[in-house]
């Protein structure tokens, strides 16, 4: 199940982050790195999926 969150995850970031922590704070905040700059959206969605 990782592996399809960080496909989904490097594909569109908040999708991944929600299949990991739901509506929390780290949602949010990928959201908004996303739309900062893709690249850090994705960085920051990989760190959350492979931390848990």
């Amino acid at each position: 199940m990782d592996l399809v969150r960080i496909i989904c995850a490097i594909l569109l970031p908040p999708l991944g982050v929600f299949l990991q922590v739901g509506f929390g704070g780290a949602f949010w905040l990928n959201i908004l790195l996303t739309l900062l700059g893709y690249i850090p959206g994705i960085i920051h969605a990989v760190w959350i999926i492979a931390r848990r």
